[in-house]
């Protein structure tokens, strides 16, 4: 079996579950940090996501320590097919709220200066946490496309 760079049970896979935990949690972290994320839904959906994907990621990679530890492969059908899964519904997730944040952080921003007339709004660090729940996305969406490229071939 051909290794591919981010499959499971290799230090690639494990740096990208760590990059995808680490960017969710402070996506989480700076959006926890601004004022008034709480009045809206988009904002309370893009945490909730974001926690899901930090657990995800944090479940896989303490599975990725396990195998680099032991050394076993990870190439199984039945364990691909769940991960495969896993990481489309949680790419799904993450590009769903951070699409949803980011609509209403333009909306605030841009179409009705919400931003300069209510200073109470945190609209920078709406913006920061957004963008690290795209990076977050895009390290699930490669790890997704390399999980269904390893099911595909097994």
């Amino acid at each position: 079996m051909k290794v591919v760079v981010g499959s499971p049970g290799t230090w690639s896979g494990l740096l990208l579950r760590i990059g995808q935990c680490a960017f969710a949690g402070a996506s989480i972290g700076v959006m926890v940090s601004a004022l008034g994320f709480s009045n809206f839904t988009a904002f309370c959906y893009l945490i909730s996501s974001m926690g899901l994907q930090a657990l995800w990621s944090l479940g896989l990679a303490c599975v990725d320590i396990y195998a680099l530890k032991i050394k076993r492969d990870l190439h199984n059908p039945m364990l691909l097919s769940l991960f495969v899964v896993g990481d489309w519904v949680t790419a799904v997730l993450s590009l769903a709220a951070a699409c949803s944040s980011a609509a209403v952080t333009v909306l605030f921003a841009r179409d009705s200066d919400f931003c300069r007339m209510i200073l109470q709004l945190s609209c920078g660090k709406f913006e920061i946490s957004i963008a690290l729940a795209f990076i977050t996305w895009l390290l699930i969406a490669i790890s997704s496309v390399v999980m269904f490229w390893l099911l595909a071939s097994v």
